[in-house]
């Protein structure tokens, strides 16, 4: 359900991400290799980045397929930032196909994708009006909704995707709720129900949710983990030790 990618360091196009790569977004959107749950991606897609001219960052979303986009080459070869997320969709069965309901998710200076299905009743315990706040009725957006919430609410990046990921798998324990977020200084990252892989380089960190080529130096994140990556390095924890509120 989704694969999505995020770097962090100098600045790179987003065509690192998506097509250059042989393994890139753009691939994964067809024929994943580690895709637990679904054949293909083609709800939609979507990107973000950051440029030092704006106080928010750039999102260009589509409710197509990613291949179908001939303006996107172009677009992935300029747009150019030291933090980039993207993603290719599978959508929740039931769940709107709309680009309001595609990744990333935005709030302020926050940009996150939800790789998974969970579902929404176990998010109501999390805010009673989530319905208002997210984006799209879809369950993403929920989930999105609920971080950005923490995160108003002066959580931290990683806290807030943390909290909001134990307690909805709480209540859900078929949810898959793997999350990739980035705030343009730092990226957080969760693995529960499905597959994330980092690759550290000379100038940065790239992780994804599975890798972009088969080059050595990828590294599987461990189920139920937390990883952190910013100007300090990278940290993967364990999510089930931390407490929630």
């Amino acid at each position: 359900m989704c694969r999505h990618a995020a770097w962090l360091g100098a600045p790179r196009p987003l065509a690192w991400l998506i097509n250059e790569p042989e393994h890139g977004l753009l691939r994964q959107s067809y024929a994943p290799r580690r895709q637990r749950f679904g054949m293909v991606n083609a709800d939609g897609f979507g990107m973000g980045w950051y440029d030092p001219a704006r106080p928010e960052p750039v999102r260009y979303r589509r409710s197509v397929p990613i291949w179908t986009d001939a303006n996107l080459p172009a677009l992935a070869e300029v747009a150019r930032s030291g933090c980039l997320l993207a993603a290719v969709r599978s959508a929740t069965v039931g769940m709107p196909i709309e680009e309001s309901a595609t990744a990333p998710f935005a709030d302020g200076g926050w940009l996150l994708s939800h790789n998974g299905r969970v579902s929404r009743d176990a998010l109501r315990d999390l805010a009673d009006d989530l319905p208002d706040r997210a984006e799209s009725a879809c369950d993403a957006a929920w989930v999105a909704a609920a971080v950005f919430l923490r995160g108003r609410a002066g959580a931290g990046l990683a806290d807030a995707l943390a909290e909001v990921v134990v307690r909805a798998g709480e209540k859900d324990p078929g949810a898959r709720l793997n999350l990739l977020a980035c705030d343009g200084a730092s990226i957080a990252a969760t693995v529960w129900g499905d597959t994330l892989f980092h690759r550290r380089l000379d100038d940065g960190v790239v992780v994804s949710s599975e890798p972009l080529d088969d080059l050595p130096g990828w590294q599987a994140v461990p189920e139920r983990s937390l990883l952190t990556a910013g100007a300090s390095g990278v940290r993967v924890q364990p999510l089930t030790n931390r407490e929630v509120s």
